[in-house]
């Protein structure tokens, strides 16, 4: 038993010193400094996520992290750059334990610029941690509120405008037709409706003194000789474009390679215009009046009702004849179309062409309200705003009324639609405002769009505003100054406003468009005037029709 026993003694003995043995420190690598990461965000004391917009060109950014950072790891840090990846220069200084640094740029930053400051993983801490994720903010600055040009008087601005924009059809025409470019890269490439447009900025541009009559008389012998001796022509109708030097069709698309009889009503909307100011006895003005006469009934509108059915098409083509199968059907641009064909007195249209074609049996009559605002007729929001305004450069829609609506009505509430859904700006894009409105088609980055409120990609249209003016004058007035004064090293060139812009992108077109000069001019001379109104509504065959579809005006009396 004794041995035994010190047999057990001599066992545990052994077992303790074996435990103690493990539970002895052991030798260990020196630690990994501890990450830290992100707590807050402020730029100029506000958190509103990390885009921003409408900075001042003195801004200030603070960033709050978890741990106190060490001042010499700011500069290698902190990335400060604009959206070229030009480096700026900042300041910086720690806060709050050194738990916060506020960055500064050095300098003001330019106006209307992107910017983007990162805190990258080169920060370290006291401690000598990384931090966890790199935090990056995007930055940008306001409008430059300042003018850029002299204050001019309301009067002298518009004229001003007026004068600079016609410049486009003027000085900018095709120097063999006289007719205008599609656009300011056109080259040889004409339109037909531009043109149209074109052609009624001439009176207007007698009677404000920027040409003379005499001037004015010469383009149109130009125009119209060309138009009746070299243009393509299709059963009366012109095709959308035109090589100005050749007068052959340039296709718009493949199978728009024929007649187009919606440019083609733009285009007689100008030249009847031009018929009714070039009224004195003399042999060159009675010989061009004779020859628009010509072009004017040689148009065969009761033709692309394609065999007689109840409603006009907008397209034929020699090589493909109808098969675009596209209706003119309302609401939309098209109303001086069936005003036009129902005139002819050559190839006139019935009412129940109209009625049946264009009104579609009243599926166009819309009646519900939007902002407050009662819409009589069209989409929801009223779609576009040349809706409103290229069929009404010449119709008068003062007092013009049918069974369906009142004109001008209809065209002040879309247009005031149109100005409150900027005005609201329901998608928070940046720039829209009170002043900053209009929605129409134009150019947009990388293409073409017909924006509306019910397709919008940011982009305000000078033209949309500009050419309500008969119906906003006073919304229309605060957004000429403010695309004047405001952006106006942005977006004021040699033919006047260029097409578009975005704020949002911090996009500025370029380009100018035919069909986007021309309602400027027209629509704000008939606020001035109402010139074209009263030369257009003077034509007699114009009044026939107009009646002839059921419409009432004190100028059809």
């Amino acid at each position: 038993m004794p041995f035994k026993n010190l047999i057990f003694i001599i066992t545990i003995l052994w077992l303790g010193v074996s435990c103690k043995s493990e539970k002895e420190p052991q030798p260990t690598n020196p630690g990994t400094p501890s990450s830290f990461g992100f707590n807050r965000l402020k730029v100029n004391g506000i958190y509103s996520g990390f885009k921003y917009v409408n900075l001042n060109v003195n801004l200030e950014i603070r960033f709050t992290f978890s741990a106190p950072l060490t001042s010499a790891s700011i500069q290698n840090g902190i990335t400060f750059k604009s959206a070229a990846g030009e480096n700026i220069a900042f300041t910086s200084a720690l806060e709050h334990g050194d738990s916060s640094v506020v960055i500064k740029p050095s300098a003001n930053l330019v106006y209307l610029t992107n910017y983007s400051v990162v805190a990258t993983k080169a920060l370290k801490s006291k401690a000598g941690g990384m931090l966890l994720n790199e935090v990056k903010v995007d930055l940008t600055t306001s409008i430059d509120s300042t003018n850029k040009f002299p204050v001019l008087s309301d009067e002298a601005l518009l004229t001003l405008v007026q004068k600079q924009t016609f410049r486009y059809f003027w000085d900018f025409a095709h120097p063999v037709s006289g007719l205008a470019r599609e656009r300011n890269t056109s080259g040889d490439v004409v339109t037909s409706g531009g043109s149209g447009f074109g052609i009624m900025t001439i009176p207007i541009a007698v009677e404000r003194q920027f040409i003379t009559r005499a001037q004015g008389l010469e383009r149109m012998q130009k125009i119209v000789g060309f138009l009746k001796d070299k243009a393509e022509k299709f059963h009366g109708a012109f095709p959308h474009w035109l090589n100005g030097a050749t007068g052959a069709v340039v296709p718009f698309s493949t199978k728009d390679n024929g007649a187009d009889l919606v440019e083609t009503s733009y285009l007689v909307q100008g030249l009847l215009t031009a018929r009714q100011y070039f009224s004195e006895n003399n042999a060159a003005e009675v010989a061009l009046r004779s020859d628009i006469t010509k072009i004017w009934e040689a148009v065969e509108w009761d033709w692309f009702t394609k065999d007689g059915g109840n409603v006009l098409y907008w397209h034929w083509s020699p090589n493909y004849n109808w098969e675009m199968n596209h209706q003119i059907k309302g609401w939309n641009e098209c109303l001086i179309t069936y005003a036009l064909a129902a005139s002819s007195p050559t190839h006139s249209i019935t009412k129940t062409v109209y009625d049946n074609g264009w009104a579609g049996n009243a599926s166009f009559v819309n009646g519900k309200e939007y902002y407050g605002i009662k819409l009589p007729l069209g989409e929801p929001f009223g779609g576009p705003l040349f809706f409103s305004q290229y069929s009404f450069l010449g119709l008068n829609p003062t007092g013009l009324s049918d069974r369906f609506a009142n004109y001008f009505d209809q065209n002040r509430a879309h247009t005031l639609i149109n100005y409150n859904y900027c005005k609201t700006n329901p998608q928070a894009y940046n720039g829209y405002s009170a002043q900053c409105w209009g929605l129409t088609a134009s150019d947009i980055p990388n293409g073409y769009n017909a924006n509306s409120p019910t397709n919008d990609r940011g982009v305000i249209t000078p033209t949309a505003a500009l050419s309500a003016f008969p119906y906003t004058p006073a919304e229309s007035m605060n957004a000429l100054k403010f695309f004047y004064y405001k952006l106006g090293d942005k977006m004021w060139g040699n033919y006047g406003f260029y097409d578009a812009f975005s704020i949002t992108d911090l996009w500025f077109a370029d380009s100018y468009l035919a069909i986007d000069q021309g309602p400027i001019v027209i629509m704000i001379e008939n606020y001035r005037s109402k010139l074209p109104w009263k030369l257009f509504m003077s034509n007699p065959e114009v009044k026939s029709g107009l009646k002839k579809l059921g419409f009432r005006s004190p100028e059809l009396n």
